[in-house]
């Protein structure tokens, strides 16, 4: 694999998982990571190590949530409300006055504008500022670009009366020009402001909007994308771009496309779900001088990042064997879907189980079995249409009893008999269970069948087959991903991711982790194939499901990421991720 994968990582990855460069500069580290040293913030982490290995036989444990790793920090992902939380904390609990608060966010999103684009020096930097506390950090920042060299000019869409509260005082410490914008005969200024800028800082609106931008600042975030846009003027948007809504991925209205944000205190939810986030560009977390111990308390939505999942991979002793690495069965395929259940059981075996057993219709045991010579596969009774009948279930359980965790799904088929011996298998078998594709189709109507599962159940569906279970629309799915997969894991006890850009996962205990892997080259036929082995695999390999569930979509994705990398998008297929699974294990490789 090509060792020059990593401009097109920078490219995919603004924030959060990209590896620091050797030989640069310390202060081109916040282009790589969102937090800077001083940045980081302490929460209940989200995994665990591997539990000790247990024999094929051992007692199942129910679903449950890996308990917090010692020292471990994830970083929080932020609504409004708890922003407004955290900052009424910092107020009233720790005496921190909110002037002091906005003075540490602007002087950082200074720093960071200073860093970025260097020399600072005599550049021109135009700042659209609003009437509230993001029109405040605007100010702050003028005063600290002019007194490293800048020239900043300051525009404030509406009147200085107007400015209160705490932007009120960081416009008085300003002390420099502020043109005021009272209405559409002023977008005239607007217009040569930013034409003559060589950097541009949004300060419009931040975290606070609800519903779509209108009036005259709806004007102005469609005046400075004209302007700006296509690279032509560097633009900056602090804490959020105005126009987004903080929490959640879809487009109310205009919205301002920014080259890098930088957000306060930790990250928000619309900096990291689509189509939200392409507005983003890089995003820089800078801290507001709240204690890390006190920020995100109370937050339960998470990056998922390298750090949360690599210490499951420790070196391999030297006297270990294929049983310590667990036994996983794939129970799939029919007719014409053979292939997926073969990638299942090749994902599998390249994420490190010991063995892995496919269970399929007996007309596709041989197709299987010729796909890779270290598969075992299993012939089963098979229906008319060559899927797997009901009548297979003993042998299933059979099968099951001897192994450490089983994946059902991958190309079973809409098949009524095979429909519902998934059914039966999700309800009854004893072991830690993934549940995929047209395993998924058959719980609709029929969630209930989780709750009587005795063992962990790991659900990965696509928006559209997460619809058919919950009776919902795609668009409803879509619209509230982060709380629909939060509710269903709480709801059902299970461990779920909803997959896409930016997959979502979730389990029992309410907390949800965003995965930042995975590019758009892997919306292709079988990659959700190839991250059911994987799981499957780490739940063979005795992870705890959260574990297993963070491991398989984290390492899904950067597998995908390096094969693209090598390969290109275009044209990338399932196969190539699952060649690029040993390198997103090793880091040495990369």
């Amino acid at each position: 694999m090509s060792r020059d994968w990593r401009s097109w990582w920078d490219r995919w990855m603004p924030f959060g998982t990209r590896p620091r460069r050797r030989g640069r500069a310390a202060s081109s580290v916040a282009r790589t990571r969102p937090c800077t040293s001083s940045c980081r913030v302490s929460r209940a982490p989200p995994i665990a190590r591997p539990t000790r290995p247990c024999s094929p036989t051992s007692s199942p444990s129910p679903p449950t949530c890996s308990p917090p790793r010692k020292g471990g920090r994830v970083q929080p992902v932020f609504t409004a409300a708890e922003m407004r939380a955290l900052d009424a904390r910092a107020i009233e609990k720790l005496g921190i006055p909110g002037p002091q608060l906005m003075e540490s966010a602007g002087r950082g999103a200074a720093a960071a504008i200073v860093r970025e684009w260097p020399p600072i020096r005599g550049k021109r930097v135009t700042i659209l500022c609003g009437k509230g506390n993001n029109g405040g950090d605007g100010f702050v920042v003028a005063r600290h670009l002019k007194s490293n060299g800048a020239r900043p000019r300051v525009l404030l869409l509406g009147r200085r009366a107007e400015v209160t509260g705490d932007a009120a005082q960081a416009l008085r410490r300003w002390r420099g020009r502020v043109e005021e914008i009272k209405g559409e005969d002023g977008f005239a200024s607007v217009r040569s402001a930013l034409a003559e800028a060589d950097l541009v800082v949004d300060a419009l609106l931040g975290t606070g909007l609800t519903g779509a931008a209108h009036g005259l600042i709806a004007h102005a975030i469609e005046l400075a994308n004209d302007v700006c846009g296509r690279g032509a003027i560097p633009v900056v948007a602090l804490d959020l771009p105005s126009g987004l809504a903080s929490d959640g991925g879809l487009l109310l209205g205009p919205a301002i496309r920014a080259d890098m944000t930088v957000t306060f205190a930790g990250l928000k939810r619309a900096l990291l779900l689509y189509p939200a986030a392409e507005h983003a560009g890089r995003v820089i977390v800078v801290p507001i001088g709240v204690p890390e111990a006190e920020v995100g308390r109370g937050v339960t939505t998470f990056l998922l990042e390298e750090s949360d999942v690599r210490g499951l991979f420790p070196r391999r002793r030297p006297d270990t064997h294929k049983g310590t690495y667990g036994h996983l069965l794939v129970v799939a395929g029919s007719l014409g879907k053979s292939g997926a259940a073969a990638l299942a059981g090749s994902a599998a075996l390249r994420s490190g189980v010991g063995l892995c057993t496919v269970a399929t219709a007996s007309s596709q045991q041989p197709i299987v079995a010729g796909f890779a010579m270290e598969l075992m596969t299993e012939a089963l009774v098979e229906t008319a249409g060559r899927t797997i009948a009901f009548k297979a279930k003993e042998r299933i359980d059979e099968l099951a009893a001897q192994r450490d965790a089983v994946a059902v799904g991958p190309g079973l088929s809409l098949d009524a008999e095979s429909q519902a011996l998934a059914r039966a298998l999700v309800s009854e078998v004893p072991r830690p269970m993934i549940v995929d594709a047209d395993a998924l189709s058959a719980l609709a109507g029929h969630l209930d069948l989780l709750e009587e599962a005795s063992s962990p159940r790991v659900l990965t569906p696509h928006p559209g087959e997460m619809a058919r279970m919950l009776e919902m629309t795609v668009a409803q799915v879509q619209a509230d991903r982060i709380e629909i997969v939060r509710e269903t894991c709480v709801r059902y006890r299970v461990h779920l991711v909803l997959k896409g850009a930016r997959s979502v996962l979730g389990c029992p205990d309410g907390r949800v982790f965003i995965n930042p892997t995975g590019n758009p080259g892997m919306a292709s036929g079988g990659s959700g194939d190839v991250l059911t082995g994987m799981i499957g695999a780490f739940l063979a390999r005795r992870f705890d499901p959260l574990a297993a569930l963070q491991a398989g979509c984290y390492f899904h994705g950067l597998a995908g990421d390096l094969a693209a990398a090598d390969r290109g998008e275009e044209g990338l297929i399932a196969s190539d991720i699952i060649r690029a699974i040993p390198s997103a294990l090793t880091p040495s490789l990369r």
